[in-house]
């Protein structure tokens, strides 16, 4: 006969997605309950599974729980009869409990988490590194004793140096156009603006006041530059034109044509009577600047050469470019030493370091440091701008400034990449917001003064706020976990 029929409860219909959470959801409580830290187990079990891994895997070392003072891998050598008649050295038990001595290197003893150094040892650990003891003690016929060192290397990332936040103190109006360059005079007095106005504007450094207005350019002007050893500026726009202006008389007194498109950046040698300019034509020009000859076209770029910068030892020419490359150029030969290729953008602004032998490259993924002469990729800065970065300087005490397409102005820390502060320029009134834009900016020779050039056709002037502190403005960095080292 059938046996009677057992009602079952009815299962509850559950999703794919629900059931998978719930395995989900019981493996994370077996395995990690609180995120990879396991509950210690009781101090009985945690004792005996301790003792069994170092005998079974380390092997038994004969002790009093403290190390010799010597480093922790050196040999163990022969230090002659102690006191109970047993030698110095490492005894491992053996088929039927007998001692052999073993004369090999130690290994590395139990890696665990860091502790506090315990006294004593300062002459086996090195400093700056953090250690963890562990004693451990078998059942067996002997008890042995275990003293493991773990060495936890820090991060060698450098900390940051605390900087004051800069602050906007002086807005200039004047021009008509985009503010599109900058240069400073060699003796810190003045400071002159080219504008897509076509025209270059010199100003008082220390009143901000308008002193002189330069016409001669038919279009805007994107490269200025003044002489340290004569009364020259030089500057370049996009009618193919690079002039040189005589302060003495203020007027243009040459002119070195040879560039079939618009110039974009212009540098002067700091040795050598030399102006290089780069153009829309991919190419830098080296000018002759009393003969007004091309001495070089350094070709080799495929699109715009959008910035440069000169060095009087090699790579004596180095240029940034629309087509996402660095070039170091030989300016004996006029060829090139190496090329750059760790950009995906382009390379819009550069800036060397006043006293280093490194400089920084900007482009719209991110901002990368080399060496030089050797062009070594340093490291990237620790955030990104996420814009289109147009002009970058830095200054003697390690502050570098970048200025992007959006109106931020960030300020970095050179040493470790340390983004310390984020400002936003605000255009001025009966601007549109879309005008607060970056183009150029720059720092006085004393590097306590920034000056920024912007689409809202202002000349900004920026300085160290005198009333902050490591207090008031702390300084919060956090080096970054995926990267070790440079």
């Amino acid at each position: 006969m059938p046996g009677p029929t057992v009602e079952m409860d009815p299962v509850e219909p559950q999703s794919l997605k629900k059931l998978s959470f719930k395995s989900l959801k019981r493996a994370l409580d077996l395995f990690s309950p609180v995120h990879g830290h396991i509950a210690p187990p009781d101090p009985e079990s945690k004792k005996i599974r301790l003792s069994h891994k170092i005998n079974v895997e380390y092997g038994g070392i004969k002790g009093t729980g403290s190390l010799p003072p010597r480093p922790a891998r050196a040999a163990p050598q022969n230090q002659g009869q102690q006191a109970d008649g047993s030698s110095d050295v490492l005894a491992l038990p053996g088929p039927e409990g007998s001692k052999e001595p073993r004369k090999e290197e130690t290994q590395n003893a139990l890696v665990v988490g860091p502790s506090l150094q315990p006294k004593g040892l300062n002459d086996v650990v090195p400093q700056g590194k953090s250690t963890a003891i562990i004693s451990a003690s078998g059942s067996s016929e002997r008890n042995y004793s275990t003293s493991a060192i773990m060495e936890r290397i820090p991060s060698r990332w450098p900390r940051p140096v605390w900087h004051p936040p800069w602050k906007n103190y002086r807005v200039i109006s004047g021009h008509l156009g985009w503010v599109r360059s900058i240069a400073f005079d060699p003796s810190n007095t003045w400071f002159c603006t080219g504008s897509a106005d076509r025209t270059i504007k010199i100003w008082d450094v220390a009143s901000g006041r308008l002193k002189l207005t330069l016409t001669g350019h038919i279009e805007q002007i994107r490269g200025l530059a003044v002489s340290k050893e004569h009364a020259y500026m030089f500057s370049a726009g996009d009618d193919k034109q690079v002039k040189c202006w005589d302060l003495e008389q203020n007027k243009v007194i040459r002119s070195y044509h040879g560039h079939l498109s618009g110039v974009y950046c212009l540098a002067l040698h700091p040795t050598l009577n030399v102006l290089l300019t780069g153009g829309r034509d991919s190419v830098c020009r080296v000018w002759d600047i009393r003969s007004k000859m091309q001495i070089y076209a350094l070709s080799g770029h495929e699109n715009t050469v959008c910035s440069v910068f000169t060095r009087p030892t090699d790579p004596q020419v180095v240029t940034g470019s629309h087509d996402t490359t660095i070039k170091f150029w030989d300016l004996r030969y006029g060829k090139t030493m190496t090329t750059i290729t760790h950009h995906k953008k382009s390379v819009r602004a550069m800036a060397m370091h006043p006293k280093e032998n490194c400089f920084a490259s900007a482009s719209a993924d991110n901002i990368k440091k080399f060496s030089l002469p050797r062009g070594e990729f340093l490291h990237n800065m620790l955030s990104q701008q996420k814009t289109i970065i147009n002009a970058m300087a830095v200054n003697d005490e390690g502050v570098m400034a970048t200025g992007g397409d959006n109106g931020s102005l960030w300020f970095w820390d050179w040493k470790s990449g340390h983004n310390f502060q984020q400002a936003q320029t605000i255009v001025q009134p009966g601007s549109l917001d879309s005008e607060a834009g970056i183009y150029a900016l720059s720092y006085d020779l004393t590097g306590t003064r920034l000056v920024t050039c912007e689409a809202d056709k202002t000349i900004k002037m920026w300085k160290e706020d005198e009333h902050a502190t490591p207090e008031t403005h702390p300084l919060n960095f956090r080096p970054p976990k995926d990267i070790r080292r440079f």
